[in-house]
This record gives structure tokens, C-alpha cells and sequence, in this order.
């Protein structure tokens, strides 16, 4: 090529660039007129909804959209049958909330105590895991769906979650189905690891998917505080009275916006509107979605457009969010009506002191976070904080990896929350002579000093036997992943110290029965406490295990929150003023929310999509037949997972493994030496009746020290027996209750005398 072929070339060039951007203003126009097109679309099809004979084949041939999308965007026209819905709303579901970490690392015991017990894996056929009348009653436990990970999915996700997050603090969780019997569940078969290039996948992580510190500020967001109980509404530095008609979501948005213009976020402190005439309704969950669907002239479902992803309805039982944008214009601001139950439960608490309490778990945060914002929820706002301690020097200055989807989907599969387990007759008394429950205070604020990081090792069964005690006492201490054969000693007369995996969603059980033998995965923490209890060590064999470098991703996060609980914690105490004291009280609880929820949201679950097929017509690969009504089956499948830059579902599993064994062994330490024991294994056989995931119950007082501190066991209830053995976990919280309000009244009389 000459100069002037060259020169030629470049001018075509020049040509064409102008060409192209043309083209490109075109499609960008085009792509608006879609948008706007779409989101007209989809406001007229929840409008639909509020039809009573609506029907979702019918909307979707007219809106040329397929019945699963029609139904994402109005949930009332769901062609789910009514018995489907209502045995997935009566399924039995753990109640608890997002679990407590490990206490502080294993003490390493001599190599000599736990080489003994390890052994190479047996070829001997695996025995099940035996459904005894003495074992205890296994809680299913619920997926970590985090609210504020569900209601940021874009406005063509499905606004049902398949299971409600869990409660945030324990009053909340009073509500329980029964616990299952044992008899009802079998040995389910957990994933392991796959050879060849298969396994490879499973020591990777996602190219292009780094969690990275934020370069922006998260901007504030008018508030208000409403009692729908009473029409009172703080906001700013006064209290309304409002007249809120019969409560709809349009009519409460009219008052509101009338009392305080620019309000964008709604907080409901008492009174949740959303339960109005749910006994027309065969589930709760179908109430909360026909109030937040109720038809309004004024006021629209957000669906939202380009990058704004909060749109539509997060619909839950107790906490649920409603996003509206006016009808008249659609792309004018958003409000949300929201739970005050997601932060705290307010327990009678009027809106001056919840709004006051806002305002001092702001200025915590804001003492240790210069551009602290509250956000929605206490998952988003954990979240955020967290991204703002990525650090900006040292090796994770990039941010931190985010794991392979294999991998996050092994971790899912095998990395249970926390224990939640009802001990039945003859192992404990069928009469208790109380009921004594202890709790760890603030516990996960102890134990975020230490996290898996990067791409995990792998480490074969033949590399586990390899290696020298020390080496493999060392393996067990660090952040790890360990596919085992567990073998409960003979003679062992106490609690179960490793889930088992049963049939159902995620359920898991705790063996205790000599001889009993079963395969399940478990963390570092729990097998080395298997190894080298002082009561009596339990066969494991290692069968292979993913080994990850020890790091500090959540220890900034994690003082940062505890300092700030701390300062709450010692105001509500010491303030003249009892409002005061209230308010640092609940503000206190808001951030051990935060910090809860924001750890439960690096979980990240596979996300569950529902749809229907006509009978005869091939249904989609993998899916699960839910039910069939006339000529409609429902079904559901797994979608995998979001390419969420903020999903560690490592961290939250090494945490929620560490929770079980603190709540078998916790030590408490002055400097490095240990000075006292707590948890199930320091208290008589048969005096355990209750695991509750940070907290247990048993039938005696006992003489573990509480100093205030993170993870220290406080004494949360006293009920004087005889005390009928509870047979379900409905009885037991109810009698926790009781046992809460016995001690409440016995230390007020002492504290009066």
C-alpha cells in the first residue's frame, strides 16, 4: 500500500465512523422507544390484575409475552393451583435468623490426639444414617434469601421468592410451622468433587468478576416513619396525624405525599397494612401480594428502565417492599413502603423514637464511615459499608475474586446455616425441670477476623493422608472445605457434633447415635472439634476438601460495626432520657441487622423460576413438576446464578460453620490463654433441649461467664419447671417466650430490692 492508497483509506474511514454513529443514535433511539414501549406494557399488565377474572393465558396472548413473564410482573394472575401454593406455604420452615460465626479458632491440639482418628477412606459400603425414635427433630432450613439481594433483581424477575428471608431478630421468628419427625426425612446425597477437567472448574474463579471498592457516593433518600396503626407520621422534626382511608397502598402514598412532599422511602413502624382481609386469602404471602397489587387511578408498580433496578414489589409475608411511581408519570420518582421489622422489631415503639433511632444508627455509622448512607434495607446497606473497606493497597487492592459457578453451587449445596434442632424424649426428660435458654450476644461481630480468599486448593484423600499431623491439624485450622465419612463413637451419650444431610430443601440432621455413620461436608472448625473434643473423638475420614488462603475481607467491616454497636449499646444504658434509651436500644439492633443480613447477602442462592406448560407439550429440560391443574401443569426450575460482583458464598459458609461448633465449644480467652468453656459439650448429657443457631436451651443454669463482649453467653430466659417437654418448635418459642418474661420479672424484683 502507497501513501495515497493509505491516505484513501483513511478518509473511507472517516466516512464510515459517521455512518456508525448514526446507526448508533438510531438504535440508542429506538432502544428508548422500546423501553418506554415495554415499561407501558407492563404497568397495563399489573393494572390487569386487578380484575378478579384476569386470567394470565389470556393477558399474555394479548401482551405477546409468555404466561411465567405475565405472571413475574402481576403475581395475583399466578395460574399456580391454589392446593400447590398453599402445601408450599404449609411446608415446614426453619425459623431463624441468619446464623452466628465461629467463636475463635480450635486451640490445635498435639498431633498425636488428632492423627489417630483420621483415616484413608474405606471401600466399605457406606451405612445410612439411621432414623432412630431418640434422634432429634431436624428443622428445614431456608435458603439465605437476603431482601435486599431479592428486590434488586430487574423487573422481569419474579417477585415471589421461594422461601421468606429469615427474621432479624428473634421476636420476629415466633412464627413457626411444626417441626417435622424424623420418620418423614431419609439420607440425601450431597455433591462431591469431580475428577479430570470437570474438576478443574471447582478451583477457579469468574473471569471479569471482581468485588470492587465503589468510586461513587450512595446519595440519601427522604424518609418518613408511619404508624398505619394510629395515621401518625413523623417526619423531620414533627408528628402528623393522617387520614389513611382504608389503607391502600394508593391512599396511604396520597396522605403521605401530601404531609411531606419528596418523600421517597415509607417506613411502617406499626400496623403492617398489608395483612388487612387476609382471610379471604390462602396464604398470607397472597394477601401481601393482593394489597401491594391493589388498583390505584393515581399510583403504578415502578417497573423501572435502563439501569435502575429497583422496581417492582418484593412480596413476603411480614416484610414486604412496594415500589410505586405515579400513573400520570411513569418516570417520575419512585416511593417505597417498606417494614420497620426489616431493621429492628419495634415493640411498641412510637415513630418519634424509631425515627430517632434512624438517627442514631446513623451517626454511628457516620463515625466510622465518612459517606455512610442508610439504604433500604439492612443486607444493601451492609453491603455497601462493606465495599467502602475493600482496601486500596496490598494484594486485594483490585478486590476480591468472585468463585467459579460451579464452585458457588458446591458451596450451596453443602454449606448449611445455622443449627436449629429440638432434642426429643428419652434423650432428654419428657418433664424438664426448666427450661433455660442462653444466647451469644452480638456473635458474628466476633468472628469475622479471619475468611477464605482467592481460588481454593483442592486436597485429595490420598493428599490428606500424605500429610504430617501438624500438616494436617494446620489444613483443619485454616479456612476449609471438607468432604467427610463421620463415624459417631460407640458409648458417645451427648448432643451430635456434624449435620447429616436428609431429604428436603437443605435440611440437615446431628446424629448422635453410636455407630451411626454418614458423609456430609463441614468447615475446618467442626471437623477438628470432632477430632479432639474432650469428651470423646470421632472417626473421620477425610475424603477430599478445598483449601483456601486465610485472609481479612471482613475484619475492617466487622470492627467498624462492632464499635458501632458498642457505642448504641452503652448509650442505651446510660442515657437520663428513657426515649433516649429506647432509641439506642432499637438502633443497637439495627446494626446487628445490618451485619447480619449484609454477611447472609454474599450467600447468593440459584435463583428458582416458576412457569407453566399445557398438558402434552414437552416441558423445559430439568424442571420440577409442582402440580397440574385441568390442562396446566406448574413447574419450577433453577436459573443458576446472578453475575453478582458481590457473591462470596465462602464467607458466609466458613461463618456458618464456625456457628455450629461455637455452639458446641466456645472459648473464652484473656490474651492468648484460654480462661473458661461454654456451649452444649460443657453442660451434663442430657441437659441439652434446644439449638436455636445462636442460641441453646437446657434444662439447668449454668456457671458460663458474660463480660458484655461479642459472643459472650448471656442468660436470656428462666421458665420454672415442671415444664412439659415442647414437641414442635411452635411450643418451644412459645415457652422461650415465657421462660423470657419469668427472668425479666425476677431481676426487675431484685433490681427493686
Amino acid at each position: 500500500m502507497d501513501r495515497k492508497a493509505y491516505t484513501a483509506e483513511l478518509a473511507g474511514l472517516r466516512e464510515l465512523r459517521g455512518e456508525i454513529t448514526a446507526a448508533e443514535k438510531m438504535v440508542a433511539a429506538a432502544q428508548k422507544e422500546l423501553d418506554k414501549l415495554t415499561a407501558q406494557r407492563a404497568r397495563r399488565v399489573a393494572g390487569l390484575a386487578g380484575y378478579e377474572a384476569a386470567k394470565a393465558d389470556a393477558v399474555a396472548k394479548a401482551s405477546g409475552l409468555s404466561v411465567g413473564d405475565v405472571v413475574r410482573i402481576a403475581p395475583l394472575l399466578d395460574p399456580t393451583p391454589a392446593a400447590v401454593r398453599a402445601a408450599k406455604a404449609d411446608a415446614p420452615v426453619a425459623p431463624v435468623s441468619v446464623p452466628v460465626p465461629v467463636a475463635a479458632p480450635v486451640d490445635a491440639e498435639p498431633a498425636a490426639a488428632v492423627a489417630p482418628a483420621l483415616t484413608r477412606p474405606a471401600p466399605a459400603v457406606e451405612q445410612p444414617v439411621p432414623a432412630a425414635p431418640t434422634a432429634a427433630v431436624p428443622a428445614v432450613e431456608a435458603p439465605a434469601v437476603v431482601e435486599g439481594q431479592a428486590v434488586e433483581q430487574p423487573a422481569s424477575a419474579a417477585p415471589v421468592v421461594p422461601a421468606e428471608p429469615t427474621a432479624p431478630v428473634g421476636p420476629v421468628a415466633s412464627v413457626a410451622a411444626p417441626v417435622r419427625p424424623v420418620a418423614a426425612v431419609g439420607p440425601r446425597e450431597l455433591p462431591t468433587l469431580p475428577d479430570g477437567p470437570a474438576g478443574a472448574r471447582f478451583e477457579a474463579v469468574t473471569a471479569g468478576l471482581v468485588s470492587k471498592r465503589p468510586s461513587f457516593t450512595q446519595q440519601a433518600r427522604s424518609t418518613v416513619f408511619l404508624d398505619a396503626a394510629t395515621g401518625e407520621l413523623a417526619v423531620r422534626d414533627r408528628v402528623v396525624r393522617l387520614d389513611l382511608g382504608a389503607r391502600t397502598p394508593g391512599e396511604i402514598l396520597d396522605a403521605v405525599l401530601a404531609a411531606a412532599p419528596g418523600t421517597e422511602r415509607i417506613y411502617v413502624t406499626a400496623g403492617g397494612p398489608w395483612h388487612d382481609g387476609a382471610e379471604r386469602y390462602s396464604t398470607l404471602k397472597d394477601a401481601v401480594a393482593a394489597w401491594l397489587n391493589t388498583p390505584s387511578e393515581r399510583w403504578t408498580t415502578a417497573v423501572g428502565s435502563g439501569r435502575d433496578k429497583l422496581a417492582g414489589h418484593f412480596v413476603h409475608q411480614r416484610q414486604p417492599v412496594g415500589r410505586y411511581a405515579p400513573a400520570t408519570a411513569p418516570e417520575g420518582p419512585v416511593t417505597e413502603i417498606r417494614s420497620m421489622g426489616e431493621w429492628f422489631d419495634a415493640d411498641g415503639a412510637d415513630v418519634v423514637t424509631c425515627r430517632q433511632a434512624f438517627t442514631l444508627l446513623w451517626q454511628a455509622l457516620r463515625r466510622h464511615w465518612d459517606d455512610a448512607v442508610l439504604m433500604g434495607s439492612p443486607s444493601q446497606t451492609g453491603r455497601d459499608l462493606w465495599s467502602r473497606t475493600i482496601p486500596t493497597s496490598g494484594k486485594w487492592a483490585g478486590g476480591y475474586p468472585v468463585l467459579s459457578e460451579e464452585l458457588r453451587g458446591l458451596l450451596h449445596a453443602t454449606g448449611g446455616q445455622g443449627r436449629t434442632e429440638l432434642l426429643l424424649p428419652p434423650r432428654v426428660p419428657e418433664q424438664l425441670p426448666a427450661l433455660v435458654e442462653y444466647d451469644r450476644t452480638f456473635a458474628y461481630a466476633k468472628h469475622l477476623w479471619k475468611s477464605p480468599v482467592g481460588t481454593p486448593r483442592r486436597i485429595t484423600a490420598a493428599g490428606f493422608a500424605a500429610m504430617s499431623g501438624p500438616e494436617q491439624v494446620k489444613a483443619l485450622m485454616s479456612c476449609s472445605h471438607w468432604n467427610v465419612r463421620v463415624t459417631v463413637p460407640q458409648g458417645w451419650n451427648h448432643v451430635g457434633l456434624l449435620p447429616a444431610p436428609v431429604t428436603g430443601d437443605r435440611a440437615w440432621i446431628y446424629p448422635s447415635e453410636p455407630g451411626s455413620t454418614f458423609t456430609t461436608w463441614a468447615g475446618g472448625a467442626e471437623i477438628h472439634l470432632a477430632l479432639s473434643n474432650h469428651i470423646a473423638p470421632w472417626k473421620v475420614e477425610i475424603l477430599g476438601g478445598l483449601l483456601f488462603e486465610d485472609g481479612k475481607p471482613l475484619d475492617e467491616w466487622g470492627k467498624r460495626l462492632k464499635a458501632a454497636w458498642a457505642d448504641l449499646t452503652s448509650l442505651s444504658r446510660a442515657h437520663a432520657d428513657e426515649r433516649q434509651r429506647q432509641a439506642a436500644y432499637l438502633a443497637s439492633r439495627a446494626v446487628r441487622s445490618v451485619l447480619l443480613f449484609g454477611l447472609g447477602g454474599f450467600a447468593q442462592r440459584p435463583r428458582l423460576v416458576s412457569g407453566t406448560t399445557p398438558a402434552g407439550e414437552a416441558l423445559p429440560a430439568g424442571v420440577e413438576i409442582l402440580g397440574q391443574d385441568g390442562d396446566t401443569i406448574t413447574w419450577q426450575r433453577q436459573a443458576g446464578f446472578s453475575r453478582d460482583p458481590y457473591a462470596h458464598p465462602e464467607w458466609a459458609a466458613y461463618v456458618w460453620s464456625g456457628a455450629r461448633a461455637a455452639l458446641l465449644d466456645m472459648k473464652y480467652r484473656q490474651g492468648k490463654e484460654v480462661v473458661a468453656h461454654a456451649g452444649a459439650l460443657h453442660a451434663r448429657p442430657g441437659t441439652v433441649v434446644y439449638f436455636g443457631t445462636d442460641g441453646i436451651a437446657l434444662t439447668e443454669r449454668q456457671p458460663w461467664p458474660y463480660r458484655g463482649e461479642p459472643g459472650d453467653y448471656l442468660l436470656k430466659g428462666h421458665l420454672t419447671g415442671p415444664v412439659p417437654h415442647p414437641t414442635s418448635q411452635e411450643e418451644y418459642l412459645k415457652l422461650r417466650g415465657l421462660g423470657r418474661a419469668e427472668l425479666a420479672a425476677e431481676q426487675t424484683a431484685g433490681g427493686d430490692r
